[in-house]
């Protein structure tokens, strides 16, 4: 009994400190710049149906207030996806982060905040020189001070997400991301629902209700998913038969989906930098007729493949079979019916080749299916239901289970042996 109320001290303390925190963040993101006369930001919005509907999908609604925590958690996601990347094809930074002792991690982790500030300072740059042609009082020193407003509330912002992660629930950034994407629900059911009310029979909207449950129980499977490889050590060998060894509890655990949200992330980004050059005028303009529903498939279809690929190439970073393989010979541990060295890598990589493909396959597909089911069924705003919405939504859930798990085991074990 005395175990339990320790625990649900520490638990209670620590949500406390991740709401607090989450509930000054959505404070400050609705504290406006000085300087930015909002009135005119507003009429804009209402003259400019493509800039509404951009600052509806972040903000939640038609009204937008350029706050000090506009820019939220995105500098650091951009820059951490940049040291992936990185990592990925600089073997001596990726040897630091898995070798290095807690200097090198501290090293890795100073560069990340650099670039984060880096990225902060030009996405607040872009941001405010794209009010020139909107507010009336621009100018080069308010232009200059929402730079500053805007840095300073994503370092505050990556500084308070770290606290969350050392004190609070939960990993700080996932929360971040979990928030925004909660508070934007209720514009998204409305617009689902309500605005489709005329072309959505009972059936259909039942329909929409199953494909949601549906995308989360395969979003779910594919975050949980594991191919469990049996191990078996030298002094098991020579303790117990074989058969016993084989059913012990040394193991690797293989995810089929090793990758997340990034190979989605990176196939929207390659997807969207054409239309992205076009809008800025940098492509010259060709008259041509274009068929939208062929366009559309044939944008499925690139995403899909896409998906595939950056799936495939992605698990390559996070797992290299070699050096699981030089692991395994060191601790004197080998795969059953595999030799260590050479033939364990090879075993690993095509097993890990398939895993990833079965995982990339049910990645992709649950991406497309709401586009899909969007155009076939004519309902607007459904591609709002994004499979990187609902993978961040369920990782965030099962990551807060395992960690009061952890709180709760880790606190037994403590009393146990006190």
């Amino acid at each position: 009994m005395k175990i339990n109320k320790e625990i649900q001290d520490i638990i209670l303390k620590r949500l406390l400190i991740t709401l607090g925190i989450l509930f000054f963040i959505r404070v400050g993101t609705f504290l406006p710049v000085p300087g930015i006369n909002h009135s005119d930001l507003a009429f804009y919005l209402q003259s400019h149906s493509v800039t509404r509907s951009l600052v509806s999908t972040f903000s939640g609604n038609d009204t937008f207030v350029i706050g000090l925590f506009t820019l939220n958690i995105f500098p650091y996601i951009n820059a951490s996806i940049l040291i992936q990347l990185i990592l990925g094809f600089s073997p001596k930074l990726s040897k630091l982060q898995k070798e290095g002792d807690l200097e090198g991690k501290r090293s890795i982790s100073r560069l990340t905040r650099l670039i984060t500030l880096v990225f902060a300072i030009i996405q607040s740059v872009s941001l405010s020189l794209y009010l020139k042609q909107i507010l009336f009082n621009w100018n080069y020193s308010l232009a200059f001070e929402i730079t500053i407003c805007l840095t300073t509330g994503a370092m505050i912002i990556l500084w308070l997400s770290e606290l969350i992660t050392d004190y609070g629930l939960g990993n700080g950034t996932s929360l971040l991301i979990y928030t925004n994407i909660i508070s934007n629900l209720p514009n998204l059911s409305k617009a689902i629902f309500i605005d489709n009310n005329d072309n959505l029979s009972i059936s259909s909207k039942i329909g929409i209700v199953l494909l949601i449950f549906a995308s989360l129980y395969g979003i779910v499977f594919l975050q949980e998913g594991v191919r469990i490889i049996p191990l078996i050590s030298s002094k098991q060998l020579n303790q117990v038969s074989l058969q016993d060894s084989v059913t012990s509890n040394n193991y690797i655990p293989l995810r089929f989906n090793q990758a997340g949200v990034m190979p989605i992330i990176l196939a929207t980004t390659l997807l969207v930098v054409p239309n992205y050059i076009s809008n800025l005028g940098l492509l010259p303009k060709i008259d041509l007729p274009i068929n939208l529903e062929a366009l559309k498939f044939l944008y499925w279809i690139g995403n899909f493949g896409l998906i595939l690929v950056f799936s495939l190439f992605y698990s390559t970073i996070v797992l290299n079979p070699k050096d699981i393989s030089d692991q395994l010979q060191k601790m004197a541990v080998t795969i059953p019916g595999v030799r260590p060295g050479l033939q364990t890598t090879f075993y690993l990589k095509q097993l890990m080749k398939r895993i990833t493909l079965v995982g990339a396959i049910m990645l992709a597909t649950l991406v497309t299916i709401p586009n899909f089911i969007e155009s076939t069924m004519n309902i607007t705003s459904l591609n709002g239901l994004s499979t990187t919405s609902l993978l961040i939504l369920a990782g965030v859930v099962l990551d807060l289970v395992r960690e009061v798990k952890n709180i709760y085991y880790s606190n037994v074990y403590n009393n146990m042996y006190q």
